[in-house]
């Protein structure tokens, strides 16, 4: 590294280090050792302390041996006729830094209680947050592992204008990065920016105002520890661990802006630790060689026009966001618009017109990339009132892409196309139904605009697997017919797949954490026979996201010994189960209400609970909105189920789920299930009736009571009795 930057990283650590040791002593004699100490609400103590070290730094007793720490880790300073290989001691001054500088910013905490805000957005007379929480950790961390928010940018300084400032934020934001803000240049902070030109800061929009000082930067890079301590299995102590793991996946960077003092080299150098380079506007001495960060360490005398893209290429992020070419807004926040009546130009589909979207992957000569084309009339073609069929056919070539990932990519079309204002999106594969509004139809709108959307959105959303996209959109019934047919040759080879697999031949189930943000100790497990309680993830679907995202939330996980094949209780599950809720589930049964039931979270479809007197089960879907037999509505119901706790009696299930051989096979199977609600019962009647058959009784099905026969145990005994349902006679599991 350069000896420049070296012997001033050196310097500001000294400079710190003392700093922070001077306000420890005079917290120490004012509080005593066993003052507590720590940052508010989190159970990782000084977050960089626990991880590096695996220390809990819990009174301000325990920071003396961190600073002892401190002192080793502190080279001499660099003296003018002494040459040495400079990187390993300025990277051990930069970790002594952040050790220093969180026990300073503890004791900040211990003096002045109020100097942060606490919270989540800034407060009227306060915009500085300070650390975060676990509560925002948990709600915010879990998008560094889905991919949703890459890295940070971890910012010193501000940049000369609040004009500068605002489109460096919004070109940040734009890559989906947090945006964490730090000091000042020449007495200007960045966020006071921000503000004064109409920008709102905070979490919510992903620019976060950690502090006023450099020493705040420790916040920045304790949220990236507890990262991969939380999400990572990163076991704390385990440095070398932690270091790698935030180099590989927390895809983060220091950006400086003005005059580069002793302490911010400092903070720089201990940055690179974590392999985040520095990124700087300001003429310093760069160190372009590769070495611990993926290129280069730090690059300085960037323009400002060009110092987010010189960024992320540095760090070596992939983020492709394309522009998208349409002449509506666009974003999640048309999702939930709907086009009234009084509203609407044209739909297609619902009914009204035959309609199917479909995504297939192809081979790479056969798409042309960034391809649009509509066959038959457009939008401009037709007066108001007139509808058209549609078909959706969306072409993918990739040197990662397979035949599993295509239902994967094939769902965010529902989501994608709502983002677009003015134009509304229901259903999926050949039951869609696409309205849209005459605003949109003033504005220019064309069907091709569906194929743009779909276009650049998938690129951005799936990158890593597909590297060409091609969209064709027919709207004659000869040739949306056409795709219709080949859509359900499609859909019947991708439900086939997963229908002749079963909890037997298959060795590896998927997890699902990714609502662990608000249910920590909550773990999904998706087998073949068992599909996500949220509905929305199968076997397959688990598969092809861990092979998309291998970091994410849907991991492989070898089932091993078989414990109890009835309760469907496996050796590899409890042990991943027990791992990943932190110890909270110590022991899984995938087939079993009432002996260690699967966690929720609470995004369940339907919950199934106990009834006691009936000795059986009911299952109420979340739209069922009434009275049920056990006493409870929905509402209350999930209070019992979710919170990733295990209930016995009481679990989230999936609607698909209750047509599948092993549901409920502990307790006696589909025999056991003795109320629905009717609407429950009419929309998975087909595959209900179909499964009574397989398993010898056709008549099972109207054995199933509802609340049209009664909403009491009471009044759905009577019922049952009637029709000699088969739970009367099964054994008692209460």
């Amino acid at each position: 590294m350069s000896k420049i930057i070296c012997s001033a990283a050196i310097r500001g650590a000294h400079k710190i280090i003392d700093m922070a040791e001077a306000k420890y002593e005079e917290a120490l004699k004012k509080y005593g050792p066993d003052q507590e100490v720590g940052f508010p609400n989190t159970a990782y103590y000084l977050p960089v302390i626990y991880s590096m070290l695996g220390a809990k730094v819990a009174k301000l007793g325990d920071m003396k041996d961190i600073f002892v720490e401190c002192r080793k880790l502190l080279p001499p300073l660099v003296s003018d006729n002494i040459w040495l290989p400079y990187l390993a001691p300025a990277l051990d001054a930069g970790m002594a830094t952040f050790f220093a500088e969180e026990m300073f910013e503890a004791v900040r905490y211990l003096d002045t209680p109020e100097y942060y805000t606490k919270t989540e957005d800034p407060l009227k007379d306060n915009i500085w947050l300070g650390a975060a929480d676990d509560v925002i950790f948990r709600k915010r961390g879990v998008e560094f592992v889905d991919g949703t928010a890459p890295g940070f940018a971890a910012i010193m300084g501000s940049p000369p204008t609040k004009e500068i400032a605002s489109k460096i934020a919004l070109e940040l934001q734009e890559k989906n990065l947090y945006i964490f803000m730090h000091d000042q240049t020449n007495g200007v902070h960045m966020p006071d920016q921000l503000v004064a030109n109409g920008v709102q800061v905070g979490w919510n929009t992903r620019l976060v105002p950690f502090g006023q000082s450099y020493t705040t930067a420790v916040f920045a890079i304790g949220f990236a520890c507890r990262v991969a301590m939380a999400f990572g299995g990163i076991k704390p102590g385990d440095y070398k661990g932690n270091l790698i793991y935030n180099k590989d996946r927390t895809f983060a960077f220091v950006m400086a802006f003005g005059p580069v003092s002793d302490e911010w080299y400092a903070n720089a150098a201990g940055a690179i630790n974590w392999g985040f380079p520095t990124i700087s506007d300001y003429d310093i001495p760069e160190v372009l060689p590769t070495g611990i960060c993926t290129y280069e360490h730090v690059v300085s005398n960037v323009p400002h026009d060009e110092i987010v893209q010189k960024a992320i290429e540095v760090r070596g992020l992939k983020v492709s966001v394309t522009k998208i070419d349409i002449p509506m807004s666009f974003g999640p926040a048309f999702e939930g618009e709907r086009i009234r009546k009084d509203d609407l130009f044209m739909e297609c589909g619902g009914g009204r017109t035959p309609a199917v979207e479909v995504l297939v992957s192809k081979e790479m000569s056969e798409v042309e990339d960034g391809l649009v084309t509509i066959e038959g009339p457009d939008i401009k073609d037709i007066e108001q009132g007139k509808n058209l069929p549609l078909a959706i056919l969306v072409e993918v070539a990739g040197r990662e892409m397979q035949s599993d990932f295509e239902p994967i990519l094939e769902r965010q079309f529902h989501h994608l196309m709502n983002y677009i204002q003015g134009i509304m999106h229901m259903g999926q594969r050949n039951i869609m139904w696409i309205r849209i509004g005459k605003a949109a139809v003033e504005k220019g709108f064309s069907l091709t605009h569906l194929g743009k959307v779909l276009h650049g959105k998938l690129h951005q959303e799936f990158g890593a697997i597909v590297d060409k996209i091609q969209v064709k959109i027919y709207t004659t019934v000869e040739k949306v017919q056409e795709v219709q047919e080949l859509a359900r040759k499609v859909y019947d080879e991708r439900d086939e797949r997963l229908g002749s697999m079963t909890d037997e031949t298959e060795e590896v189930f998927y997890s699902c954490t990714l609502c662990q943000s608000f249910a920590p100790s909550h773990v999904c497990i998706i087998t073949p026979e068992r599909i996500g309680m949220c509905g929305a993830y199968n076997w397959l679907d688990g598969k092809a996201s861990f092979q998309i995202n291998p970091t994410g939330p849907n991991q492989p996980i070898d089932k091993g010994e078989v414990l109890d094949q009835q309760l469907g209780i496996f050796k590899g599950i409890n042990d991943f189960v027990g791992q990943a809720s932190r110890g909270a589930v110590t022991e899984l049964a995938c087939y079993s209400l009432m002996n260690s039931p699967m966690t929720a979270c609470g995004c369940f479809e339907a919950i199934a609970a106990m009834l006691p007197q009936c000795n059986g089960i009911m299952v109420v879907n979340r739209d069922f909105s009434g009275m049920t037999p056990s006493g409870m509505k929905f509402t209350t119901l999930a209070g019992m189920a979710g919170g990733g706790a295990q209930t016995p009696g009481f679990m989230g299930v999936s609607k698909h789920f209750m047509t599948s051989p092993k549901v409920f096979m502990a307790e006696g199977g589909l025999k056991r299930i003795v109320w629905l609600p009717k609407m429950m019962k009419e929309e998975i009647k087909d595959k209900l009736i179909e499964r009574c058959k397989e398993m010898g009784m056709p008549e099972f099905y109207d054995m199933i009571a509802t609340e049209e026969n009664g909403t009491t145990e009471e009044e759905i005994m009577k019922f049952l009795q009637e029709k000699g349902h088969p739970a009367l006679a099964m054994e008692s599991v209460v």
